[in-house]
């Protein structure tokens, strides 16, 4: 489930920055005479949960960037196809009439650019570029095929007598997905048809929950599942899973319940449709609330040493930090397991045959 106390923590502390983060004036002179724009809270946060089209890795004390700079693919009605890095687009450059928005509304999208120098509403760019998330996510997968090419191997050199290395690393987490996920929701009959899709499913939301927590080098720190529109996909498989798969008793249970008056199916049949969408909609939206409630805290524990601007905060700050990460470590797990648990037994709900 939801865990309602980090949802309410989160919607407090976006109220705090919202009316605090920008309260502050938005520049204080110094003795030198320069100008030096004020810490914003909220911009860091978002900053670092959101997506973007480079990997900035740290910031020189002359205000220098550091980054990685990713591959931008865009493609236009008028002009093609356009392939180049992002680094051409960075601190609001304009190349080939695109711009990299970094305020409004807008910010994050990359925008047609017109002669006035106005942004063309009406010829938007198709974005195919490749981002820290699609980085993150292509990374996440290699990563669990490799593990599953080197258990395959294990398997074929030792056998299954006597696991050892990568094989006694992976075959509890198999193990683990089968008896105690696949098989008490599916039934054991059924369980091996789906075991490829929720073994996968488990693996790669783990592996991208652990990297989203290690901050560098790239391709970590990436906050893939705290991406709403991958936690959408993800949920989406589990949706055409379920109605793929789904029997005669299943429909007959949305369409005609039995037990239920012919007067009421008028009603009770849209309630059921509802059902059909509301299950993928929790997967969804559980999955990135708490990742990215995860992800926020920690964040947040390190702004308060700039907004407070004071050494005597930073030890005090790094301990709850310690202390978040290490929850986070549970919550990486605990995620992974609750969105394989509940796509079993929406699927398990599918599949069950009728009583008779």
């Amino acid at each position: 489930m939801i865990d309602l106390k980090r949802i309410y923590f989160t919607g407090l502390l976006f109220v705090f920055l919202a009316v605090f983060g920008n309260t502050a004036p938005a520049q204080e002179t110094h003795s030198g005479g320069e100008a030096e724009e004020e810490f914003n809270a909220s911009s860091f946060i978002l900053d670092h949960i959101s997506d973007a089209h480079e990997w900035h890795i740290l910031t020189k004390k002359n205000g220098e960037h550091v980054s990685l700079h990713l591959p931008v693919i865009l493609y236009s009605k008028g002009s093609g196809l356009h392939v180049f890095s992002s680094k051409k687009l960075a601190h609001g450059h304009e190349y080939n009439g695109f711009r990299l928005e970094e305020e409004g509304e807008l910010k994050g999208t990359i925008v047609k650019i017109k002669s006035d120098g106005t942004i063309d509403m009406e010829n938007k760019p198709l974005d195919f570029s490749i981002t820290k998330t699609v980085v993150g996510m292509m990374a996440a997968a290699l990563i669990g095929l490799w593990l599953f090419l080197a258990l395959a191997r294990s398997y074929k050199k030792t056998g299954i007598s006597h696991p050892k290395g990568i094989q006694g690393f992976l075959e509890p987490i198999i193990l683990f997905v089968r008896d105690d996920i696949a098989i008490p929701n599916i039934g054991e009959k059924k369980a091996g048809k789906f075991m490829p899709y929720l073994l996968s499913v488990f693996i790669f939301i783990l592996i991208n929950n652990l990297m989203g927590l290690i901050p560098f080098p790239p391709p970590f720190g990436a906050n893939v599942t705290g991406n709403i529109a991958i936690t959408m996909i993800l949920a989406l498989f589990t949706f055409f899973m379920i109605q793929l798969n789904g029997n005669k008793t299943y429909w007959k249970h949305i369409f005609a319940a039995p037990g239920v008056p012919f007067w009421l199916l008028p009603i009770m049949i849209p309630v059921e449709l509802i059902g059909m969408v509301s299950k993928p909609f929790a997967l969804m939206v559980r999955l990135f609330a708490n990742i990215t409630a995860g992800h926020i805290i920690v964040l947040s524990l390190v702004a308060l040493i700039f907004i407070f601007k004071s050494l005597a905060v930073a030890p005090v700050s790094i301990l709850f930090v310690i202390f978040m990460d290490c929850l986070e470590l549970l919550v990486a797990f605990l995620q992974a397991y609750v969105f394989t648990l509940l796509s079993a037994l929406f699927i398990g709900m599918a599949v069950e045959e009728g009583h008779h």
